[in-house]
């Protein structure tokens, strides 16, 4: 082998394994770890994973929904307005989940929110409506036939 391709060698050797000299050392290693660990953060910080850590659960149970209504949440009834007719809990608030993006302003920023309707179904899609605005709120599982079935008092009553 001459010296002229053992120099040219060395110098693709360096060139190329600058990078993967780099990454063989532990500065490095750690380096990738942490950009890896930024894109993560930043991933789970634009899909809402980030900021301000909620302090509700995303779902909580009837019973734990009425401690809450009793303990003065304000309490948000997404159903249409001849479900909320035929019966709602008292002191409740109605606004029917099709009008609630552009009704956000009659909502309290201060306050907990509770999210029902009747099954529990459209107040999943209620709560993460108030969540992506900034609320602080969380859905019912079971809805208000749960509500009622459980004895929890309601202004009228279900059809049978």
């Amino acid at each position: 082998m001459t010296t002229k391709s053992k120099t040219s060698r060395k110098a693709n050797f360096k060139a190329a394994g600058g990078l993967s000299g780099f990454l063989r050392r532990p500065v490095g290693q750690i380096a990738v770890v942490a950009i890896a660990a930024l894109i993560i953060y930043l991933i789970a910080v634009s899909a809402g994973g980030g900021g301000a850590p909620d302090t509700l659960a995303r779902e909580i149970s009837v019973d734990e929904a009425y401690e809450m209504y009793q303990a003065g949440a304000f309490v948000l009834d997404v159903r249409t307005q001849e479900e909320w007719d035929e019966y709602h809990a008292p002191n409740t608030t109605l606004i029917p989940l099709d009008q609630l993006e552009a009704r956000l302003s009659e909502l309290p920023t201060d306050q907990e929110i509770v999210v029902v309707c009747r099954s529990g179904n459209r107040s999943q899609q209620g709560r993460d409506i108030l969540v992506h605005a900034g609320f602080n709120a969380t859905s019912m599982a079971g809805g208000l036939k749960q509500w009622y079935a459980r004895g929890y008092p309601t202004v009228g009553q279900p059809a049978q």
